[in-house]
């Protein structure tokens, strides 16, 4: 279901996937991770799962969308490249006694067999790929015929797509390096997903980002979200200054809190494909 690569097409991409490693096992993304659980519920509930189901949650991290599966008693697997993740996940699936099922994966390389599971989800996950269409191809490929892949994934235009801009403004991303936000856009959906699924579905919804202060947010953001760790470990003094203030710009432009704390909402598509 995949294609070719070329040699140096794929050697690019070899660098950029240790790159972007790197990043999301820095820090620690548990910590922003856990905010968004909300995501993870309602994601669930648009793919309308039934209790028994088997799910892959690609990409876990934490395990947002694997927990939220859990609880609705389905047969759950997540998986991730990042060890200490599954391992924060794996935490709060025994907190909370949920029956769930870790295993180390590459995204675009999935260590299941052909029609495996029932749904497959991604919350804020496999967007973050290298190579965007391999990854797509594998999500086809472990979903069951009539099974279904739910996606949660940032919008270019909402509040993390321009803090993606802003970054790459600041810290050039490798040559050929493609945005993880176009898995935010309909039209790139449609040229990956649509041959293989008989319906897509596409529903812009908004996760708000709340914080004591823009300043708290910076914070959390420097020193446990791994791409804006990166980014700043990179930068000289002065330079880290000029990113911390487009960044409190862009918290400036979209919070609608008057009492000095954040409360800024970002776009981000839900999409549920159902496979043909």
């Amino acid at each position: 279901m995949t294609s070719a690569i070329p040699a140096a097409a794929a050697t690019d991409l070899a660098a950029l996937k240790a790159r972007q490693h790197g990043a999301w096992s820095s820090g620690d993304y548990a910590v922003v991770g856990t905010t968004l659980q909300i995501v993870g519920e309602s994601l669930c509930e648009a793919l309308d799962l039934r209790a028994g189901q088997r799910v892959l949650d690609v990409a876990a991290g934490n395990g947002n969308a694997a927990l939220a599966a859990a609880r609705r008693w389905c047969d759950v697997v997540a998986s991730d490249y990042v060890p200490a993740l599954l391992e924060r996940a794996r935490e709060r699936a025994a907190a909370e006694r949920l029956e769930i099922h870790f295993r180390e994966a590459d995204a675009e390389a999935l260590p299941f067999a052909d029609a495996s599971f029932d749904a497959v989800v991604s919350t804020f996950g496999v967007m973050f790929t290298a190579d965007h269409e391999r990854a797509a191809a594998e999500l086809l490929r472990v979903c069951r015929p009539g099974g279904k892949i739910g996606l949660a994934n940032w919008t270019p235009e909402g509040f993390i797509g321009q803090l993606f801009g802003i970054i790459g403004k600041h810290v050039p991303p490798p040559a050929g390096a493609r945005s993880p936000a176009l898995w935010g856009t309909r039209a790139r959906l449609a040229d990956w997903f649509d041959p293989h699924a008989d319906a897509i579905t596409c529903a812009e919804r908004q996760f708000v980002f709340r914080y004591r202060s823009p300043e708290h947010w910076l914070e959390i953001f420097r020193n446990y979200y791994g791409p804006t760790l990166k980014a700043f470990a990179a930068l000289a003094p002065r330079q880290q200054t000029a990113l911390e203030r487009d960044l409190l710009a862009l918290i400036d432009h979209f919070n609608r809190s008057c009492d000095g704390t954040m409360v800024v909402p970002g776009d981000y598509l839900e999409v549920v494909i159902t496979r043909h």
